[in-house]
Parts: structure tokens; sequence; C-alpha cells
């Protein structure tokens, strides 16, 4: 059984994908993505959970309930996965270009959240660019349209 099955079946099985309610597998990779962004310098900031939030709700989840659900389910398969490539391969080969910027940006906007971008979230959403497929100039650009939604915000 390949990765991207086994990562299904435990989605499906052990959080219930499925039989609570529909969840679309990319959406919940991308959010395990950005649960990962959150936690990586093994502090999950107030201000972090809060965007992550607002984020997942958003763009992938219809409400707060909807949102907190499918923030508790990615968060519960990041700690089983604990592999950025691993996420990242769950998200469709054929997502086009702006879906993925728009990933990268929403990962830059939750590590930005707390005012500071430590090392370790630095270095995690720039091999996320890169998994992703862009080069060093768009993985900037993103970075900067991240930061510049948490100053909005």
């Amino acid at each position: 059984m390949s990765l991207i099955a086994r990562l299904r079946a435990y989605a499906a099985e052990a959080l219930g994908v499925g039989t609570q309610e529909t969840v679309d597998e990319t959406h919940l990779a991308a959010t395990a993505l950005l649960v990962h962004v959150a936690r990586v310098d093994g502090i999950l900031a107030p201000a972090e959970s809060e965007r992550l939030s607002r984020l997942v709700q958003g763009h992938y989840a219809d409400g707060p309930d909807a949102a907190r659900a499918l923030i508790e389910r990615a968060a519960a398969m990041d700690a089983e996965v604990r592999d950025v490539a691993s996420l990242v391969e769950m998200i469709p080969h054929e997502a086009d270009r702006s879906e993925r910027e728009e990933l990268l940006t929403m990962a830059w906007s939750v590590a930005a959240a707390d005012g500071h971008v430590d090392e370790f979230e630095e270095a995690l959403v720039e091999r996320l660019g890169r998994l992703l497929g862009f080069d060093e100039t768009a993985v900037a650009a993103a970075r900067r349209s991240g930061q510049q939604g948490v100053a909005a915000a």
C-alpha cells in the first residue's frame, strides 16, 4: 500500500473522514501543512492559532465549527505523519499554480502571525515552497504577501 493510500485510510478510519461529514482530502492535507507550520517552533501562540482558524474558515470550511473540526483532524494527521513532503504529496499534482501560491502565502501568514518568523518556521515554509514547485523569487513574493496579510488583519 502506498504512502498516499495509507494516509487516506488513516484519515478515513482514525479521523472519521467520510463518516461524520465529507472532508476534501486536499483541504485536509493543506490544513495539516498549516498546522505543521504553526507548531514547528514548539509554540502555538494564540495569534497563530487565531490566524490558522481564520484562514481555514475562510478557505476550507464553512463556519467556525467546521474549521475547528478540520483543524483537529489535520492536527491528528500532522502528528501521525510528521513529514511535510508526505503532506505535500496529498496535494493533487493537477492543483493549479494559484492554489499552490495561495497555500504558500497562507503558510507564511501563519508563520508570521505572532509577529516573528523564527528560523524553524522560515526553513519549513521555504522548503514547502520548493516542494510545491516554486523558485526562490516566488517563495519570497508569497512571503511578502503573507506578511502583508498579517499586518492588514
